[in-house]
């Protein structure tokens, strides 16, 4: 199984046995994602559904509200759209805090072998900006290298912030530029200022490098590190 659904708690058939077959093959999935040091899709969706299984469990209104609906009878003859809730009765709820039971300590223990997978690969990356820094940090250049390969990859970011449970949170969007192959002449500097020459509408753009000693997969594990690492650098500063 490559997705869990976001509804999978209450989508189809509500029974514990078969709740458990769909989460084990789940976590097989995840598991052998995580033995490759692939994070990504699936750290990101343990933590969703860790914390969407929290949240249920802290407010069961909230739960009977996740339950699909269906058009009643009579709301079809009079042409109006009226929902008829799929669940009534404490039995259902019953199965369904047993699955959750089951379900959450499985995300727990899958959440805590991904984060500490993640802080490993963020221990063996180092960050630093290329050249000045410009005031203006929120759009920019990040360049992307790890060994053996000569090969960097530049992307140009650009963050947004936004307002979140009296929080200021960051997001951070990249796009590919090109990949260049660093040299005693064509270095990083050089080819930093080759893109402010290229790209005009960013004429001193913060640039920042992110570098790991070790090789891991890139698009699942070393690019969203990558990311992080920018954000919370920029955060820092």
């Amino acid at each position: 199984m490559d997705k869990l659904d976001n509804n999978w708690l209450t989508q189809g058939l509500i029974d514990f046995e078969y709740k458990k077959y769909v989460l084990l093959a789940y976590f097989k999935t995840v598991k052998e994602s995580f033995n490759k040091v692939q994070l990504y899709p699936f750290l990101s969706d343990l933590v969703f559904h860790y914390r969407n299984l929290q949240t249920l469990k802290e407010n069961k209104s909230l739960l009977r509200e996740a339950f699909p609906k269906e058009l009643s009878t009579e709301g079809i003859k009079n042409l109006e759209i009226n929902y008829k809730k799929i669940i009534e009765d404490d039995d259902v709820m019953n199965e369904l805090e047993s699955i959750m039971d089951f379900a959450m300590p499985k995300f727990k223990s899958s959440l805590d072998e991904g984060s500490y997978i993640y802080e490993y690969v963020e221990s063996q990356c180092e960050i630093a900006p290329i050249g000045l820094t410009s005031l203006y940090k929120n759009e920019g250049y990040l360049f992307v290298a790890q060994p053996p390969e000569n090969e960097t990859n530049i992307y140009r970011y650009q963050m947004t912030l936004y307002d979140q449970s009296h929080h200021t949170m960051r997001s951070i969007q990249t796009h590919h530029v090109m990949a260049v192959e660093r040299s005693l002449v064509n270095t990083y500097e050089n080819i930093k200022k080759g893109l402010i020459k290229q790209f005009t509408e960013l004429p001193n753009p913060c640039t920042y490098l992110v570098t790991s000693r070790l090789k891991f997969p890139y698009q699942q594990t070393l690019m969203p590190v990558a990311k992080r690492l920018l954000v919370k650098e920029i955060a820092k500063e």
